[in-house]
């Protein structure tokens, strides 16, 4: 029988979300998901690139979910002209809502959803949480695939009996420990994410098994369903683990994370690209706007024309004034800085793992 719950994942053009999609792709081809991907219009071509490599991998076309559709402009355009011009910010991200959560949230309608959502293990964010009752996220990459709402409410001292009669139908083989945690109330000296990870580390299957019996007793949308495969999941999957899932399925690591040497004032350095998303996304660091004029010049000159009425995708500095070649060296010096206090962080090959000050950008967006 059909089941009545709608599995999705959404892919946005980064390495996350591609990784993820081949990981479900391969590991749970039982469960019945859509894979589905909102187009800005204004992306690069890696990013479409990716979209086509994943369609050939599935061997079927995802879902395209495209914000004002009937309209004669990209999405971009046709919303920042009913803005009147206003460009996003981090203040005001109506890119990320306009474009990104308003069209999927239409396309599911009020169908109980399941949402699977590419943060990795080495991650410490939540991610977008949907604001609907209908759509529950779930993070197979995590040791914790559960969204924070569902383990505090799970967790409560209201719920340790029945939590620990949940447990007593696992078949764990720590059961006398897990019953010590279990009974042990949540206080300011013993708290949500202790308890959560002491229970984890000793069972993760058993937690899932036991959260997935206090789910049948909510109105969550697997509540709906008579089992979860993800309930035996134990998979930790880290950004090691990304690369090699998009390298080995022959998708491929989309091109502008491949890092590309220059030369500033006699020292050598190394830029790319740190995030999916659209060409001119206010996110970006100022290094990565040098990135974009000097190898997507039209792309540059293109986010350059939206800076207007006194509007611009930096608070403190246009873009003109960004590429004069002395504020470039600047830029530039300041990365080869940034790398060289970062190089014994990480060993990956990729210069966004190599920055561990990366700014927080829409999550919606850039996974």
């Amino acid at each position: 029988m059909k089941s009545k719950v709608r599995h999705v994942l959404g892919i946005s053009g980064g390495k996350d979300s591609a990784a993820l999609a081949i990981y479900m792709f391969e590991n749970y081809p039982e469960l019945p998901i859509e894979y589905y991907t909102c187009d800005t219009g204004k992306e690069l071509e890696a990013t479409y690139q990716l979209i086509k490599n994943l369609e050939i991998y599935f061997g079927k076309s995802l879902t395209l979910l495209e914000a004002a559709a009937k309209s004669h402009e990209d999405p971009f355009d046709h919303f920042l002209q009913l803005y009147g011009g206003y460009l996003p910010s981090s203040a005001s991200r109506w890119c990320t809502r306009k474009l990104k959560l308003e069209p999927f949230e239409k396309w599911v309608g009020n169908d109980p959803v399941v949402s699977y959502v590419g943060i990795r293990g080495d991650e410490d964010r939540e991610g977008y949480i949907s604001k609907k009752p209908n759509i529950q996220s779930i993070f197979p990459f995590r040791k914790n695939i559960w969204s924070e709402d569902v383990v505090s409410k799970l967790l409560k001292n209201d719920h340790i009996r029945k939590v620990a009669n949940w447990y007593q139908q696992t078949d764990t083989q720590h059961l006398e420990r897990i019953l010590e945690i279990v009974e042990e109330p949540l206080s300011s000296k013993f708290v949500q994410t202790e308890k959560l990870n002491a229970l984890l580390n000793l069972d993760t299957p058993a937690f899932n098994q036991v959260a997935f019996a206090f789910l049948k007793t909510t109105n969550y949308p697997l509540s709906a369903e008579a089992n979860f495969p993800l309930v035996d999941n134990d998979d930790v999957l880290k950004k090691d683990d990304i690369y090699d899932i998009l390298k080995r399925s022959g998708v491929g690591v989309p091109q502008y994370y491949e890092e590309i040497t220059f030369e500033v004032n006699g020292k050598k350095g190394t830029y790319a690209r740190s995030r999916s998303g659209c060409y001119f996304c206010f996110f970006q660091q100022k290094i990565e706007w040098v990135w974009l004029y000097e190898q997507h010049p039209d792309k540059f000159r293109m986010a350059m024309e939206y800076e207007k009425d006194g509007y611009t995708w930096m608070q403190d500095e246009r873009l003109e004034d960004l590429i004069q070649p002395e504020r470039m060296d600047q830029i530039k010096e300041e990365q080869i800085r940034r790398i060289e206090r970062a190089k014994n962080n990480t060993k990956s090959p990729y210069l966004v793992d190599k920055l561990n000050d990366e700014v927080e950008g829409c999550i919606s967006c850039f996974l």
